[in-house]
């Protein structure tokens, strides 16, 4: 687990970098390809959501029942349907991508202008650990940036200082 600190701004530059979000999206999709075959099955986008575990119960030491399985199997349906945006019956990684990046919206648009701290898996390929990395990248090449710009204008004033003497 790490802790990453972010805010809406955090995920929207993300998504915005559409090579960066491409990427790791495609990668997140073909992680969940598990037969190969360039589509994502309703079993396949199942086996995902099921990993996240948050249908388990409502918590622990709650004593809130877990959910009924017929629930549980119409949210899969649900959330499947709304992946499959051709209703072909399979999810192609446009229409997975498309989702992703509603989802991320969506997110971004929750987390707001404040920022908070938020813990996520090291393991998986965590979109929201990706957008934090992402923009600390950002941050560190406009410093460096900054101070090669610094020393390029300091060694031109040594420069001319030089020259007058």
């Amino acid at each position: 687990m790490s802790v990453v600190v972010l805010d809406g701004s955090t995920v929207r530059g993300f998504v915005a970098d559409e090579p960066a979000f491409a990427r790791s999206v495609d990668a997140r999709f073909a992680a969940l390809d598990a037969n190969g075959d360039g589509v994502l099955s309703r079993a396949e986008l199942r086996r995902a959501l099921e990993s996240f575990r948050l249908l388990d119960g409502a918590g622990f030491g709650s004593a809130e029942p877990a959910p009924l399985p017929a629930d549980v199997a119409a949210l899969y349906d649900a959330v499947f349907e709304q992946f499959d945006a051709d209703g072909s019956g399979a999810v192609d990684r446009a229409e997975f991508r498309d989702e992703m990046r509603r989802i991320m919206l969506a997110v971004a648009d929750g987390l707001g202008s404040q920022p908070i701290q938020v813990a996520v898996d090291d393991e998986g390929g965590s979109f929201l650990l990706e957008a934090a990395e992402h923009e600390a990248a950002e941050i560190a090449a406009r410093v460096e940036a900054d101070r090669s710009k610094a020393e390029a204008e300091a060694e031109a004033a040594a420069a001319v200082v030089a020259d007058a003497k």
